[in-house]
């Protein structure tokens, strides 16, 4: 049987709007009726080739929500009918030390949705359930796409905060605007550092409750206890670094990022921490999607249609909205 999808076949090309087989699942994957797919900037470094070795051809995206068709005879957890969301982070080895502890996050042999296996740009999809999330109550299809990806990786980012009230996000899109709500229901005060005169960003981070939006290199009225970099820029750090105290953190959250130039050391001095964060971790997914519906996080979406998805991409890649863009397929 065949359906519908927006298939890559070369990396920096257009994705190609064509028929391809309708997925099995094998013993331990569930078939999924994709409703919605949320778009990522990671989507757009699989497709321009900035990660390196997809899986082609490759049906991209990684925010998958849709509703249960098929089991494999291995499957327990989930039933047909079932509302489901596929995250980023589709499988790993499950045996190496990283997965026994907790951190299957950084396996070496882990798999990710949209990029070694197929993903939700399509009107079917097939997924490992041991990496899929029940959808929380309240949250209709297309509103709970940006959280399975901007809001878990967010969530795992905000939590190398620690305790920090003063708090930056470079790069304010679709992550940094659900981590807004989250950090200010947390009494903590949001920075918010957009591209340059990006007055609509700046507006929206205020609409959502930011002490201070203004561009990525100016300065805060206050110093950073703490500062997320969403933007894949690498010369935000040396200028993250220069607006947090002494003792605090930069994390970089995204999967790519360019060159990060040479700064003094001055800057990392005074016990400052730059760290990265890698995917997530299914206890970062059951506990973000816990903790939204209480906040409540709300999504500011914009829709397309599955014929779109290449218009969707341009328009993330330009910053022409605010929030997140959602897939509508079916």
């Amino acid at each position: 049987m065949k359906m519908h999808a927006m298939l890559m076949k070369k990396s920096r090309h257009k994705l190609i709007y064509t028929e391809i087989e309708k997925p099995v699942p094998g013993s331990h994957q569930i078939l999924i009726k994709v409703i919605a797919c949320g778009i990522c900037r990671t989507d757009l470094h699989v497709i321009d080739g900035e990660l390196k070795h997809p899986k082609l051809p490759l049906v991209p995206g990684h925010q998958v929500i849709g509703i249960i068709e098929g089991l494999g005879e291995e499957v327990k957890s989930f039933i047909i009918g079932q509302r489901i969301g596929v995250p980023w982070l589709g499988g790993s080895c499950e045996v190496c030390q990283f997965c026994l502890s907790g951190r299957e996050n950084l396996c070496d042999q882990a798999q990710f949705t949209g990029y070694q296996i197929d993903g939700g740009f399509a009107e079917y999809c097939v997924a490992n359930h041991r990496f899929c999330f029940p959808i929380p109550d309240g949250y209709s299809d297309f509103q709970a796409a940006p959280l399975f990806c901007a809001g878990l990786i967010g969530y795992r980012a905000l939590l190398k905060t620690m305790d920090a009230k003063h708090l930056g996000l470079y790069g304010f899109g679709s992550a940094a605007h659900i981590l807004t709500q989250v950090a200010c229901k947390q009494g903590r005060k949001v920075y918010a550092f957009t591209t340059s005169g990006d007055y609509n960003a700046q507006e929206f981070a205020y609409q959502l409750g930011a002490t201070w939006a203004g561009d990525s290199d100016k300065s805060p009225p206050h110093l950073l206890d703490a500062a997320i970099i969403f933007a894949p820029v690498g010369t935000l750090v040396p200028l993250a670094l220069q607006n947090t105290i002494k003792g605090g953190i930069v994390v970089c959250a995204g999967i790519h990022m360019s060159d990060i130039p040479s700064f003094p050391y001055d800057l990392l001095w005074g016990e400052r921490t730059l760290c990265s964060i890698a995917n997530l971790t299914r206890k970062d997914g059951k506990e973000f999607l816990s903790l939204a519906p209480t906040i409540p996080v709300k999504t500011e979406i914009h829709t397309y249609a599955l014929k779109d998805v290449n218009e969707a991409l341009d328009d993330l890649r330009y910053g022409r909205f605010t929030g997140s863009a959602v897939i509508v397929i079916n």
